[in-house]
């Protein structure tokens, strides 16, 4: 199948998932939604020459708890929803994407306008307030995408909602790996790569398996960079037990609110 054909099948697929939600979800129940959503995700993955191995899932919460994880490309998101649906952090300029951005919207996407220091303080109650009702949050902390070989510190200020709400947060790992069993950059959405490029990698490097670790849930703590330290080396541990290495810890740095990713959807 030529790699057009096989762009048109996930332009079709993202045109199937913006019918879904705009028909079913006004009358759905939650776990509907939610089994609709995991379903939608899985033939995503599907479609783009992926499968998804899931490991220590049974340490998984499913409710109360913010989820944060390494990041490397777009199809991170579809991911983390093939595995369990979370509403995710997104850079504001997602909500504009064609397609993308409304389904975004439309599944709970907070979005945070990163260049204005005053929308912090607006994200902060509105993820805490959504945590303490028991819902689920899902924020990728190093603030930009990597080739997912190492990880970037984790910056500290997102992890305040927890916190606040005083629910644990639970780390995951994402790793990619091609047919021949070693790690795969391909994924990779970084630098000045632009969509339809980290699409056409991707695509050409099928088949692949995506990894998903799910670390077992910290508690809260009153400290928000030792609970960005604590996230960190757990998907660190994960990452280096996935590729059976030793871990490596960076140090934990906070995230300066004004900054920005072009790359990154959270």
């Amino acid at each position: 199948m030529t790699l057009v054909l096989r762009k048109l099948r996930l332009a079709v697929h993202l045109l199937r998932g913006m019918w879904i939600v705009a028909t079913r979800f006004p009358r759905a129940s939650a776990r509907e939604r939610m089994t609709s959503n995991r379903a939608w995700s899985l033939e995503m993955l599907r479609l783009s020459g992926m499968k998804l191995v899931v490991h220590n899932d049974e340490a998984r919460l499913d409710s109360g708890v913010l989820v944060v994880g390494n990041h490397i490309s777009w199809i991170d998101i579809y991911v983390i929803n093939a595995w369990r649906p979370t509403p995710f952090v997104s850079k504001a300029e997602i909500r504009k994407w064609p397609v993308v951005g409304w389904l975004a919207q439309q599944l709970g996407t907070v979005f945070v306008q990163r260049e204005k220091r005053s929308d912090a303080k607006r994200i902060m109650h509105e993820l805490a307030e959504r945590l303490h009702a028991g819902e689920l949050m899902c924020v990728f902390p190093e603030g930009t995408t990597t080739d997912g070989q190492s990880l970037l510190p984790f910056h500290a200020n997102m992890f305040q909602a927890a916190v606040s709400a005083s629910c644990p947060v639970q780390p995951v790992c994402l790793m990619y790996e091609d047919a021949q069993g070693r790690q795969s950059t391909a994924p990779a959405y970084i630098g000045d790569m632009t969509l339809d490029a980290s699409l056409s990698a991707l695509l050409r490097a099928a088949p692949l398996t995506a990894h998903l670790y799910v670390c077992d849930p910290l508690a809260p703590g009153a400290d928000r960079r030792v609970l960005a330290s604590e996230a960190q080396a757990a998907v660190d541990t994960a990452l280096q037990r996935m590729r059976g290495a030793p871990a490596v810890v960076e140090t934990m740095a906070e995230m300066p609110l004004t900054s920005s990713s072009r790359n990154s959807p959270a």
